[in-house]
């Protein structure tokens, strides 16, 4: 017998939603990695195999902890992430891991930052790069909590128009 998915709408915890969940309903968790988290649209499971259909409105990504709802208020499913399997970057030197974080973010690669160590998703050439760099490399199975970006939310208003004056430092 086919059941359909149930189609996920509200984000209780946005601002202006305005919908609260019952305190009686049981929450189902809904496991998602940093790509997962980052798509408001599609087809996604409850950790117990629940078919989920994803149909949220624009806004940020989905963060742990989140609260999402159906239309009718009949299910609460939480967001949780999932475990990845991560590069766990380490120095004895500050330096070197700050030098590390600064050539990964020239390449534009997600980064969790953490007291003394950098965390990216498994990438077999970025790992070499940072081996040859003197870094100290540990594979793990873990969520990946990547840092959001600068223009991460919806609602930036910083300007892309710059006025430089041609011999000025920029």
């Amino acid at each position: 017998m086919f059941t359909p998915p149930l189609q996920l709408e509200v984000r209780c915890d946005a601002p202006g939603q305005g919908q609260e969940p019952d305190e009686d309903l049981l929450p189902l968790s809904m496991p998602l990695s940093a790509q997962e988290r980052t798509s408001l649209r599609g087809r996604r499971r409850t950790s117990c195999g629940r078919e989920l259909l994803l149909q949220l409105p624009r806004g940020p990504a989905l963060e742990p902890g989140e609260r999402l709802m159906p239309a009718d208020g009949s299910v609460l499913v939480v967001v949780e992430p999932a475990p990845e399997p991560v590069l766990v970057v380490r120095s004895p030197d500050p330096l070197v891991l700050l030098q590390a974080a600064y050539h990964l973010g020239n390449r534009h690669v997600s980064l969790e930052l953490r007291p003394g160590e950098l965390r990216l998703l498994e990438d077999g050439v970025l790992e070499e790069l940072l081996r040859q760099r003197g870094l100290v490399i540990e594979h793990r199975l873990v969520p990946f909590l990547p840092e959001p970006g600068a223009y991460a939310t919806t609602s930036h208003s910083h300007s892309h128009s710059h006025n430089h004056v041609s011999g000025q430092p920029r």
